[in-house]
């Protein structure tokens, strides 16, 4: 479908009636090192505080990642996502708490089992670590009155979770998943979350969260008959060309049709970003202008026309809100992650681009 026609389309197709609230947001798990490193964000020219610039431009829901205690960094561990969910509550936001039961990152392509667990190869004991350290984030969040509103059960567990690094990866070996295993792993974390949130004011909503909108029905399909069900949400990540073969309007087919097959799960982009240029050698996104398609150039009126046309497409299949990958990562003073990103929604200066403004593109 040409994207001058999609647009016709969402223009005049009314948006559905929806029973819970629209999430639109960003991950701001970078927030604590971007603001000790002094970056620097502008809004309207006027320097701000980079929570405040996205309560005001429409975001009521904050995602933040842990790694696990293996992490020899000083961030995405437990004081930094103190730190970053204070922030949010301070503008009034939401957040969404993203276990990645990794020392470093857990996606698509990798779960690596953290460095103290890797000796445990007993199932069950797998299963009652990942449920003891699930259980203990969340109890020391309810404690400080920061029990987030949603929680991932790991980030985009496509392949098998907790697998020794030498492993086959990547998001082709949903056949070689033990699912015998893999679900113990999966419902032990979300007996975790279900059992915190009984004894806290706040009930965390779970999700789990799978890349690329072409693997989210194989995979959900493949849980269900393992018996992992209780869940309230389903999580997809989407970057375009760049990683998936789907374009816009598949991607709402697939929402429209996780809608039907699983009528009590809402469906949330969790994670998207695009390009406003491309990324010069030795700058940090892993998506520069590669990620642009056809009809969305990258440039700053490209990103958001990407950005207004994706959020509309999720919405209008019924999907329950938008977040942006990342979206903060702006030259700064520090020696790592401090020449900035061309997938931001701020420009090298700091300054907020027009595609911040996709989360009112109702």
């Amino acid at each position: 479908m040409k994207k001058t026609v999609l647009a016709a389309a969402l223009a005049l197709c009314p948006l559905p009636a929806f029973a819970t609230e629209l999430y639109f947001g960003a991950d701001l798990s970078y927030a604590g090192q971007m603001l000790d490193c002094k970056a620097v964000y502008r809004d309207n020219e006027a320097p701000a505080d980079i929570f405040t610039i996205f309560k005001n431009h429409g975001a009521n829901l904050i995602r933040v990642r842990i790694w696990t205690d293996g992490n020899k960094g000083p961030y995405s561990n437990l004081p930094d996502v103190i730190r970053v969910i204070r922030a949010a509550r301070a503008q009034g936001m939401q957040v969404l708490l993203d276990f990645h039961y990794s020392d470093s990152w857990a996606d698509a392509g990798k779960q690596i089992i953290p460095a103290g667990w890797a000796d445990i190869h007993d199932t069950d004991a797998l299963a009652d670590t990942l449920y003891r350290y699930t259980a203990y984030i969340m109890a020391t969040l309810d404690h400080q009155g920061l029990m987030p509103e949603m929680v991932q059960v790991g980030n985009e567990i496509n392949p098998e979770m907790l697998m020794p690094a030498a492993e086959p990866k990547g998001q082709d070996h949903l056949h070689a998943i033990d699912w015998a295993r893999n679900a113990r792993l999966v419902n032990a974390g979300i007996r975790a979350v279900r059992e915190a949130g009984a004894k806290s004011k706040i009930k965390p909503r779970i999700m789990l969260q799978i890349a690329q909108p072409e693997n989210v029905e194989p995979w959900f399909a493949a849980a269900a008959k393992a018996g992992v069900t209780d869940f309230d949400l389903i999580g997809i990540s989407y970057y375009g060309h760049m990683w998936s073969t789907y374009d816009l309007p598949q991607t709402g087919d697939v929402i429209r049709r996780l809608r039907a097959a699983y009528p009590n799960k809402d469906v949330m982009l969790v994670e998207t970003a695009f390009p406003y240029g491309a990324d010069l050698p030795g700058m940090h996104s892993n998506l520069s202008a590669k990620a642009a398609m056809p009809g969305y150039d990258a440039t700053p009126e490209g990103q958001k026309k990407f950005l207004v046309d994706l959020t509309r497409t999720v919405l209008a299949a019924g999907g329950d809100g938008v977040n942006y990958w990342a979206p903060d990562l702006v030259p700064n003073s520090c020696p790592t992650r401090n020449t900035g990103s061309r997938t931001s929604l701020f420009d090298l200066d700091g300054n907020t681009l027009p595609a911040i403004d996709f989360m009112k593109a109702r």
